[in-house]
């Protein structure tokens, strides 16, 4: 560990791998008082529409990707179209607050091009909460909609169905033939609007 006179130790926040103070501080000083707060956990995804405020930040949206069952998901809750739902819903949410506009918050997260963070942002913008962020960055339409997992799920059944069963299995358990991915995001987007269109 650093030592003398002139060490300075990190705050508690920046010790814990949860805050980057530098890139808040630009954050604050753009004048934009509204930010997209995107976090992945090794299960789940977490979207946050959160407001500066002088006395602590204030929180206007929450919502967990585990949240997507209730609209009928079956897939995993990590992945880049439990991203893309997760953020969709926090925008719609928003948008019903009259929220049409954040800057994004990775927070230590690293900016790799197509990840699941730019899938959140991707469902946000969907949404119709416009987050600046440049369209190379986000993952394709196929990404999301898990075509690449559908394609390489069918192809392991056909190599060998026992390891298919075993890859699978946590999607299998909740009903879900992963080789239906596509089909199954289309239907659980579908859901998610109707439920925010009163219909």
């Amino acid at each position: 560990m650093a030592r003398g006179a002139s060490y300075k130790v990190p705050l508690r926040r920046r010790r814990e791998g949860k805050t980057n103070y530098y890139r808040r501080y630009r954050m604050v000083k753009s004048g934009q008082k509204v930010r997209a707060v995107v976090r992945k956990t090794n299960n789940y995804v977490v979207v946050q529409i959160m407001e500066f405020a002088p006395k602590g930040d204030v929180t206007r949206v929450a919502v967990h990707s585990r949240a997507l069952s209730k609209y009928g998901w079956k897939g995993g809750y990590n992945n880049s179209s439990a991203a893309y739902l997760t953020g969709f819903i926090a925008g719609l949410k928003a948008v019903k607050m009259g929220i049409t506009g954040a800057i994004l918050d990775i927070g230590l997260h690293r900016p790799v091009r197509g990840c699941r963070i730019f899938a959140a942002v991707r469902g946000l913008r969907d949404a119709g909460v416009e987050v600046p962020v440049s369209d190379e960055v986000l993952p394709s339409g196929d990404r999301i909609r898990g075509e690449h997992i559908a394609k390489y799920a069918e192809a392991l059944f056909t190599e060998s169905e026992d390891r298919f069963r075993k890859l699978f299995s946590k999607y299998l358990e909740r009903g879900l033939d992963p080789r239906e991915l596509p089909k199954h995001f289309d239907e659980v987007k579908a859901n998610i609007v109707k439920a925010f269109s009163g219909g």
